[in-house]
């Protein structure tokens, strides 16, 4: 099984660029740009990286974040994620940035997206990875904040696809930045939003109504409400679940307790992802596997979850059929056996 989840091509639908600074890259940074960091080795950062909830994660995520200042910054950082992308066989990846983390910090919009974008674009050319970004908004900062991100947005919209919704559910409830969200389905934005982590199940319903959500992040407390369960299956609104990243921050006590495999056997469109691999232990792969050894699971089930994202994505029809005969292909017996 191992050697078919590494096999596997796979598609990546919830991934905070930030959240795949490593140790390594981190200390380069710092050290590139004569940014103090309150860390003396690459061992105590990942001392650090133990959470008791999303609130002591994202402290830190913050923290690792003021390394970056520069365009060359954000193309290393988002270079250096897509190398593992062609690593772990993720032949397309749809990637959040949260641009309020560095323009609270004085830096430029533009400098963050041409940095990332520049990666982007280079990956597509040089390792046959295809990509959308979409812009995060921070939910813990208030709606005029939002809204002027969005403003900055506006010249980027040939590279932006979506935005969305990230950071602390806790006491941020979707409906603060419905306005927000209005004005960017208006500009020709798509949305999606986090949702149902540590947040109730009644964050996800509203997404849907207020915020019209095209997905959701995380979802996985859906099932306290079976009529949500229901809707989440007739509509096929697609899960992005990130399976390492609920243990890390305890919304599940182990693997064998998480619940995305129970959805996909009821027919939600659940996908699996890294969300911030760098601070959470693992990547696309690294997920996959975890799923598969917490979970018995057939390999067309497995595989199931690259389908769901596929169809879950934000890139045209013929490419997502391009996608799809390459899984096909994948799940396919060798010549001669």
């Amino acid at each position: 099984m191992r050697d078919f989840i590494q096999a596997l091509p796979k598609i990546e639908l919830h991934l905070h660029i930030e959240g795949t600074l490593e140790p390594g890259l981190l200390f380069e940074l710092a050290q590139r740009n004569n940014v103090s960091i309150p860390f003396k080795s690459e061992a105590e950062v990942r001392a650090a990286y133990e959470f008791n909830d999303l609130q002591s994660f994202l402290d830190i995520y913050y923290q690792g974040a003021n390394v970056l200042l520069h365009e060359q910054d954000f193309f290393d950082l988002t270079w250096a994620y897509l190398l593992r992308c062609r690593q772990d066989n993720v032949i397309h990846t749809e990637i959040f940035f949260d641009p309020q983390t560095h323009t609270e910090r004085g830096i430029a919009f533009d400098t963050v997206i041409a940095g990332i974008n520049r990666a982007l674009v280079q990956a597509e050319a040089e390792l046959q990875i295809t990509s959308r970004l979409i812009l995060c908004f921070l939910r813990h900062l208030d709606e005029a904040t939002a809204f002027a991100t969005l403003e900055l947005a506006q010249p980027h919209r040939d590279k932006i696809v979506a935005v969305g919704l990230d950071s602390s559910e806790k006491g941020n409830p979707p409906e603060k930045f419905q306005r927000v969200f209005a004005r960017a389905l208006e500009a020709g934005f798509l949305t999606v939003a986090h949702a149902g982590e540590e947040g109730p199940a009644s964050y996800i319903s509203d997404s849907l109504s207020l915020l019209k959500v095209s997905r959701i992040d995380h979802g996985v407390r859906c099932v306290e409400d079976p009529a949500l369960v229901q809707q989440l299956i007739a509509e096929r609104i697609p899960l992005t679940v990130c399976p390492l990243s609920n243990i890390k921050l305890c919304v599940f006590a182990s693997m064998a307790q998480h619940n995305i495999v129970e959805l996909l056997r009821r027919g939600l469109c659940v996908t699996i992802n890294s969300d911030d691999p760098a601070y959470f232990g693992g990547y696309m792969t690294d997920n996959f596997l975890a799923v598969a050894a917490a979970h018995a699971m057939t390999p067309q089930e497995i595989a199931q979850f690259t389908f769901n994202a596929i169809d879950a994505s934000f890139t045209g029809e013929h490419e997502k059929q391009r996608l799809r005969t390459r899984v096909n292909d994948a799940l396919q017996p060798p010549s001669g056996k």
